[in-house]
């Protein structure tokens, strides 16, 4: 491929030289360090360095020239193409290096502060039963046609999208299912993806360190349904009133409202939750299914008619989505329960929000029988803001609460306690201040009876602890289950 032909579509400052747009690309990175001969080379800013530190070692690698939309740096010898947005030209120019897999392969964007993971893997479960060959890119793992690979970014840059896609074709595949984050849609990593679907979950208070304001966060969210291109469908939550603000302005594409409203097109009535998952009718144009999950908690009602209302997107007969919705049986560290055959629940949960925290203890509440114990911390180097929220949830919906570390980065977990305290003072619920996060969980297991819940909030799937000075290893579904088992449970 030409220079010019990977570069069409992309906002140049200046002209490319006839001799450099007639140059043959043969790849394109933005890892200086994978650069091979004939590539182009991407730089701009990241979170830690400046990509340009790296441009030089890139040409002396091979690369052909270096594209950014920074200014070139004054020691730098070689082809510098100053771009508008250099996010946005590394989008448009994957999308041409791999010859728009985006147009063959049809991709569905989830977006939204709670229930992306969840909602993606009803969704992968719903498509894979009617005999599609799905990727699907997300917070816990990447997964193609089958393979589990790890996932080091919850939505990776679009180089990488692009070439996952690619390999997902190659193999036959049919449907990409990705979560789509804030920060990506703010950065341009999906810029210009055409999407045949895309789901709205809900907009409540989060990542405001990066993006300032709530106002800021929403705008975010609604690149994914504005486009450009505008997705053929956009499913979106009929109880969330920001989802008013998600619906695409082109008339070509089609809505589908979901929800327990009455006016929700896709609505859930009868609902019964307990331990053993939940159980509810659907309606659809007249038609009623019945619909039963193994998942917990009222939560995931919204979750399943996310995935259902994608399902009905593809055209997918609504008896045959209802049927295959009970597949999905656990979503890693979406309270997930933790069982070695003790007499209370022990569920561990991603919940690192005011709003997912105030939902998983509710959800706890719907299940209990007796007390509900909930276990969480807030992580460091991040909205301050929030803390004080989560202590106030937290002390609002519990019965006891067992403040500890969550992942406190460079910040001092005392400190960070210290800040929840503020919220988790407000109200007279019990509560003990554990630093320590596996003597911690201790603690609360130690406080269940019959009946309880112990909700282990905050880290969910995550297998590791990240302090100032190292990462650690550490699982709150192992060491729950190891806290368990020293106490005799046997499993």
């Amino acid at each position: 491929m030409k220079l010019s032909e990977l570069l069409a579509g992309v906002a140049l400052r200046e002209t490319l030289a006839p001799a450099l747009a007639n140059q043959e690309v043969t790849g394109l990175e933005y890892d200086s360090r994978r650069v091979e001969k004939g590539f182009v080379f991407f730089a701009f800013p990241g979170s830690r360095v400046d990509g340009r530190r790296f441009a030089q070692n890139a040409l002396d690698l091979g690369a052909v020239a270096v594209v950014s939309d920074l200014p070139r740096p004054a020691e730098f010898i070689g082809d510098w193409i100053q771009v508008e947005h250099g996010r946005q030209a590394l989008a448009t120019a994957s999308r041409n290096f791999y010859h728009h897999p985006d147009e063959r392969i049809l991709f569905t964007g989830i977006t939204g502060t709670n229930g992306k993971t969840t909602t993606a893997y009803l969704i992968e479960t719903v498509l894979r039963a009617s005999g599609k060959i799905t990727g699907l890119l997300g917070t816990i793992e990447y997964r193609l046609a089958g393979e589990v690979r790890p996932s080091p970014n919850t939505t990776p840059e679009s180089l990488d999208v692009m070439r996952f896609a690619t390999e997902l074709e190659a193999r036959g595949g049919t449907h990409l299912i990705a979560e789509v984050s804030s920060h990506a849609l703010a950065l341009g990593r999906v810029y210009g993806f055409h999407f045949h679907t895309t789901v709205f979950t809900n907009l409540t208070r989060d990542h405001l360190d990066f993006h300032g304001t709530m106002e800021e966060y929403g705008a975010a969210k609604r690149r994914l349904f504005a486009g450009p291109p505008a997705p053929q469908w956009a499913v979106l939550n009929a109880d969330d009133p920001v989802s008013k603000t998600m619906t695409p302005d082109h008339p070509g594409s089609r809505t589908i409202w979901f929800g327990l409203a009455a006016d929700a097109g896709l609505r859930a009535e009868n609902i019964v939750s307990g331990f053993s998952g939940l159980r509810f009718d659907v309606l659809w144009n007249g038609r009623r299914a019945n619909v039963e999950s193994p998942l917990l908690g009222r939560v995931n009602v919204s979750n399943i008619l996310a995935a259902i209302g994608t399902g009905l997107s593809y055209g997918l007969d609504l008896d045959a989505i209802a049927s295959a919705v009970p597949a999905c049986r656990a979503v890693p560290g979406r309270f997930e329960p933790v069982d070695q055959g003790q007499s209370f629940l022990v569920a561990v949960d991603y919940a690192h929000t005011d709003d997912a925290l105030r939902n998983a203890i509710q959800t706890a509440r719907s299940l209990s029988k007796g007390k509900v114990i909930t276990l969480f911390g807030c992580g460091g180097d991040r909205d301050r803001t929030k803390r004080p929220l989560m202590g106030m949830a937290a002390a609002e919906l519990s019965d006891f609460v067992v403040l500890t570390s969550d992942n406190p980065r460079s910040e001092d977990p005392l400190a960070i306690m210290n800040d929840v305290l503020v919220g988790l003072g407000r109200f007279d619920t019990p509560y003990v201040a554990e630093p320590d996060r596996a003597r911690a969980i201790q603690i609360a297991i130690e406080r269940a009876q019959p009946g309880d819940v112990v909700l282990v909030a905050g880290k969910g799937h995550e297998t590791y602890q990240v302090l100032k000075d190292r990462t650690i290893h550490f699982d709150d579904r192992e060491t729950a289950r190891e806290i368990l088992r020293s106490f005799g449970y046997k499993g």
